[in-house]
């Protein structure tokens, strides 16, 4: 939109690059350019702005195709207005010379204009095509053919049109039929994935039964070296019991044999020592039968006094001495005197 300014009763317009401005003044054409910037009165000036940018215009629409199945078109096409001349002559591009605002909508008559041109190609595409054919290849069909019917179209080159480029970005069935079609592919996915899931779990199964056995070879093996270990244990237990039993026996028979020899030797020595009792005994009784018997009586007496208590004082009256002394063979002292 150009952008006026009020000055005096005078006007002054200063238009955007991309925008063509055509000024006629009394039937005549006074300005004609993008980008212009001038001075006009509002009573005698006939303005007109003609957008020359690139525009991208977005289009939905129904089709049906061969199977008579209902399908949205989503496209989009970029146009720009190459003869400004043309377009401002054939349609209504005035503006408001004291707001700048377009009097009409002339971008709405040449969006209905693309719009029913490329409608009417993808529908032609579209009739010939099944559904399952226009889901799969019917983007670039309808694309080539939408572009090829605007190409050809005479209208848009009289009123100054140019089609840029032409983009199809989906086609798509009615909710129920997109669900319906959806389900094989799902149920194809759930299938792939019920498989991995089962492959997965078949594989774990595998591996815990890899385990199992693994787990089992080991008590297996423990169990067996348990069998070696009492095995070894009673063949060593047997060992240290013969080996005791050997210890012991040479054990019994040294001590068997020092008792025997201890023996012997006590019996040695007794004989030994009974010999030389005997001996001196026999020596004893040898010197008692050589000495006289008033000896013998002598050591008689010192013997027996040798065992009676001790006697601290004796009293002895004449007649025992002297009866004693008789019985020892000897005189009585007072008779000696």
């Amino acid at each position: 939109m150009a952008d006026i300014t009020k000055r005096l009763g005078w006007r002054h317009l200063r238009s955007a690059p991309t925008a063509h401005i055509r000024h006629h003044k009394r039937g005549k054409l006074a300005h004609d350019g993008p980008g212009l910037s001038f001075w006009y009165r509002s009573l005698t000036a006939a303005l007109s702005e003609v957008p020359v940018d690139d525009r991208e215009l977005a289009m939905a629409f129904h089709a049906r195709t061969a199977d008579f199945q209902d399908v949205t078109v989503q496209a989009t096409v970029t146009y720009r207005i190459s003869d400004p001349a043309a377009a401002a002559a054939r349609l209504d591009f005035s503006v408001d010379p004291d707001t700048g605002d377009w009097r009409s909508a002339p971008l709405e008559q040449i969006a209905t204009l693309l719009t029913e041109t490329a409608q009417q190609h993808a529908l032609d595409v579209l009739a010939r095509t099944p559904l399952a054919a226009a889901l799969v290849d019917g983007v670039a069909s309808v694309r080539e053919r939408v572009a090829t019917g605007l190409a050809a179209e005479p209208r848009l080159p009289a009123t100054g049109i140019d089609v840029v480029a032409v983009r199809v970005v989906a086609i798509r069935p009615e909710a129920e039929v997109e669900r319906a079609l959806r389900t094989p592919a799902r149920e194809q996915i759930q299938q792939e994935a019920d498989r991995a899931t089962y492959e997965r779990r078949a594989v774990a199964v595998e591996r815990e039964r890899a385990i199992a056995e693994n787990e089992l070879g080991s008590q297996i093996e423990l169990a067996r070296r348990e069998e070696q270990l009492v095995e070894q244990r009673g063949t060593n237990a047997r060992r240290a019991a013969e080996e005791k039993a050997a210890a012991d026996s040479v054990r019994t028979e040294a001590e068997a044999t020092r008792t025997v020899r201890l023996a012997r030797a006590e019996a040695a020595a007794a004989r030994d020592t009974g010999a030389a009792r005997a001996e001196a005994q026999a020596a004893w009784l040898r010197v008692h039968a050589e000495v006289d018997p008033t000896t013998l009586h002598a050591l008689a007496v010192t013997r027996l006094a040798e065992n009676l208590p001790r006697i601290d004082s004796l009293t002895l009256s004449p007649d025992v001495l002297t009866g004693l002394l008789a019985k020892l063979g000897r005189p009585d002292p007072e008779t000696e005197a």
